[in-house]
């Protein structure tokens, strides 16, 4: 299997409209530090809600530009919520060790793959912005980009809505 060793292909930046903006289902899940974050709490924030696993390839290389987005809009009305698919505390924590930046948002445990199951993740990485009155924007199946200008630019205009 000579492709096994091929470099990751470039993420895209292209999200998904969706018309009309269907209501998130709403969830509760704990982050490493067992604090709980449901969704409806950030209702008035745009809220960027990412289904991953590490040993994910698409996921693992999205990950450092999830960190650089939230650093971007850190102090406006915006939230990065990456929900781990199936996997332990300990596997979690050992990946985020090896992102360099290493993630500042919260890192959720989605254990049974329950709340990905109530947004019809089809595969991994998934991802959903959530607009600030709690509907989902946009979706993206496979990697992204999310510091480029392209999307960084659909996320402030989500914010001035």
């Amino acid at each position: 299997m000579a492709h096994a060793n091929l470099p990751e292909p470039p993420l895209t930046h292209v999200l998904a409209a969706l018309k009309p903006r269907p209501q998130a289902p709403d969830f509760t899940l704990p982050d490493l530090d067992g604090k709980l974050h449901k969704l409806s709490d950030y209702r008035g924030k745009v809220v960027l809600v990412n289904f991953w696993a590490s040993w994910c390839p698409p996921c693992r290389h999205e990950m450092p530009s999830m960190e650089r987005l939230y650093l971007k809009l850190k102090g406006q009305p915006f939230q990065v919520l990456a929900c781990d698919q199936q996997e332990d505390f300990d596997t979690v924590f050992a990946f985020t060790g090896q992102l360099d930046p290493a993630p500042t948002f919260p890192l959720l445990l989605d254990r049974k793959s329950a709340v990905a199951k109530a947004f019809g993740v089809p595969g991994l990485p998934t991802s959903f912005l959530i607009d600030k009155q709690g509907r989902i924007a946009y979706r993206a199946v496979g990697g992204r980009d999310f510091d480029h200008p392209e999307v960084i630019a659909l996320v402030e205009k989500l914010i001035a809505a």
